[in-house]
């Protein structure tokens, strides 16, 4: 088989996902800002130290910012994984006269003992060939080189990652998928694959992978619900929505609110502007809490639901297909979901609708077996 030369640099290149031209300039954005900030505070702190800062948290600001989910990236990796580099390269280049001996044992102890701890931070081996090389300011600092500026650095970069992050809309520190409710398995665990089942095919292969088994985990679950989407014919939203929606305006009166939960019986209701445009949601348990502080002051100016509802808002396309709103339904206990068209509320999902369809759906597939 011959080869061109595109197809040799494309043998070259790794499987990886090119992400949007936004998340690209979050990514470059938030490194720039994280690193600025953390210099100048850090310069602040250490006044006129010429190791004020080093050059192996741009190598972290990489993972930080471009790649917050990989096991490489989290709290305890930045933390200990630099620190331990920073005691290593620094014990070595006091018992290792030679500069080359002292940078490759330093390094390499530091690689073992990150494994050993569970925090390997690929920056931290530049950390640990910095105490070596860094030169006589560093030297000067000793085993304070630990603390300032290595620690300091990475406390500063990382809490500005951990804003920055959330401030997108990205879940950073990595947390575990799992059931708020008990130790067992989330629902939809229970009838798929389990964290048993990620954990022994892990325990097969010695090799590390760059990811967490709680995002392999959440892209295996994906991609099975995106196989069977294709196996069987299944409903849209549209086609089991009620239209005939009990809703809340968003100038209601509170009190005008609780007598509609009295009436019509329910935990929460969708509010909508005067355009019938959804702009948040009222569940019976806020308007209580709103009566409780009824009578303190910093509460007077509260009268109307859009005080008081909450904005933010889970809501389906009448397109959608049912089978994505399950997670909502199972994991997180929603009672409804609103379905919005160019931003109009025109229908609401409840469990009962879904139990319904889903029933029928089993019906067909049993009369075709």
């Amino acid at each position: 088989m011959n080869l061109t030369q595109l197809d040799w640099i494309n043998l070259l290149k790794p499987n990886y996902k090119v992400l949007p031209v936004k998340e690209r300039l979050f990514s470059g954005f938030g490194a720039l800002c994280g690193l600025a900030i953390s210099s100048l505070i850090s310069w602040y702190v250490l006044g006129g130290m010429n190791a004020w800062y080093i050059a192996p948290m741009g190598a972290s600001s990489v993972l930080l910012f471009a790649v917050p989910n990989s096991p490489l990236a989290q709290p305890w990796n930045v933390v200990v994984g630099n620190t331990l580099a920073g005691f290593i390269g620094v014990a070595c280049t006091q018992l290792l006269p030679d500069l080359t001996t002292a940078f490759s044992v330093a390094v390499g102890l530091a690689i073992f003992m990150m494994m050993t701890t569970d925090s390997l931070h690929p920056p931290s081996g530049a950390v640990a060939i910095t105490a070596v090389l860094g030169g006589e300011a560093v030297h000067k600092l000793g085993f304070h080189f630990i603390l300032y500026p290595v620690l300091l650095n990475s406390l500063l970069l990382l809490v500005f990652a951990v804003f920055f992050n959330r401030l997108i809309g990205r879940n950073y520190p990595t947390m575990p998928h799992l059931n708020e409710r008990s130790k067992d398995p989330t629902p939809t665990q229970k009838v798929s694959i389990q964290p048993k089942d990620i954990e022994y095919a892990l325990e097969q292969h010695t090799e590390l992978l760059d990811i967490s088994q709680y995002d392999l985990e959440k892209i295996i679950l994906e991609a099975q619900e995106h196989a069977n989407e294709r196996l069987n014919h299944s409903f849209v939203c549209q086609d089991i929505m009620s239209r005939d929606v009990i809703k809340l305006y968003e100038n209601d009166d509170i009190h005008q609110a609780l007598d509609k939960f009295k009436s019509v019986n329910l935990m929460s209701l969708p509010v909508v502007n005067d355009q019938d445009q959804l702009v948040g949601t009222l569940a019976l348990y806020e308007v209580v809490e709103w009566f409780k502080g009824a009578t303190d002051p910093r509460n007077s100016w509260q009268h109307y639901v859009k005080q008081i509802m909450s904005r933010r808002v889970v809501k389906v396309d009448p397109l959608q297909p049912i089978q994505d709103l399950v997670p909502y339904f199972v994991e997180k206990s929603f009672n409804y979901i609103p379905v919005v068209e160019e931003l109009r509320l025109i229908g609401i999902i409840s469990r009962a609708d879904m139990i319904a369809a889903l029933h029928q759906q089993i019906k067909q597939q049993s009369s075709v077996l």
